[in-house]
């Protein structure tokens, strides 16, 4: 991996100029992607699947790390020609796919245990971390960049960033921001930071509940945050006294763990 030319000249041979409507956004210091790599622990025993590779400095990364597999999906034609050269590289230890990641069956090419590791397109992040938590069980980790106020929403357990994203990611699993990313690690550079999180699915189901079922009442509570659970759940007939739940209460005075249990008194109401 040492032998390969530095990120800028691939980028250049391939006319690799950014797509907006694609939320590039490529690293360029390797130093940073190694450092992504570290944050996702063990790789050797994994397959580890990674989400718009870019130029593939990242990828460079996870390879180097000793990755005993990576299947790389990428929606860019030119990237995945670029990506040639480290898929001859990688003794099969790499694949790259032209896909869309949103449309992608991983059980189809990854075999468990599998974790996730990417700098992932902004404008698909969110939507996608909540489509691998509906197959939670099939990941060990997932190592992930994402928007600094996306992340502050995965973390959070109060305040404006509390809500929908923050309760299902957190009953899934433990969530942990690893570090902070500046800016200008970007190129071209994006108009906020960003952050890396590192997610662990729970060892035990918290509860015998439907992830859809945590989805409905979330989306109830917060789409009117400022109404009390006794109106703002009204259309699904939720008795929350029936779990200890005051229902003068507001969405942003719940825990992640009264929630599973609205949806689990969802789930037996319906």
């Amino acid at each position: 991996m040492d032998n390969l030319p530095p990120l800028r000249e691939i980028i250049s041979a391939y006319k690799l100029d950014t797509k907006p409507s694609l939320g590039q956004h490529f690293l360029h210091d390797l130093n940073l992607t190694k450092r992504i790599a570290r944050v996702a622990g063990n790789l050797q025993d994994y397959d580890i699947l990674e989400i718009g590779p870019g130029p593939g400095g990242l990828t460079r990364a996870l390879l180097g790390a000793g990755a005993r597999k990576i299947v790389a999906v990428e929606r860019d034609p030119r990237c995945v020609a670029a990506l040639e050269d480290l898929v001859h590289l990688s003794n099969g230890r790499l694949r790259v796919i032209e896909a869309d990641a949103l449309k992608f069956k991983i059980n189809s090419f990854l075999t468990p245990p599998c974790k996730v590791v990417s700098n992932l397109p902004y404008n698909i992040s969110t939507i996608l971390l909540v489509k691998w938590l509906h197959e939670v069980s099939f990941f060990k980790n997932f190592t992930l960049m994402f928007q600094k106020e996306v992340a502050n929403r995965l973390i959070s357990t109060s305040g404006k960033s509390y809500g929908r994203l923050s309760i299902i990611a957190q009953w899934c699993c433990k969530v942990k921001l690893e570090f902070n990313v500046d800016k200008k690690a970007f190129k071209p550079q994006p108009t906020v930071q960003s952050s890396v999180i590192n997610l662990t699915p729970h060892s035990t189901k918290r509860a015998l509940i439907k992830l859809e079922d945590l989805e409905t009442v979330t989306k109830l509570a917060f789409g009117q945050r400022r109404k009390m659970l006794k109106s703002s759940l009204k259309s699904i007939g939720l008795d929350t006294s029936k779990v200890n739940i005051d229902p003068r209460l507001r969405a942003e005075a719940l825990t992640v763990d009264q929630f599973g249990k609205l949806a689990h008194l969802l789930s037996k109401t319906f």
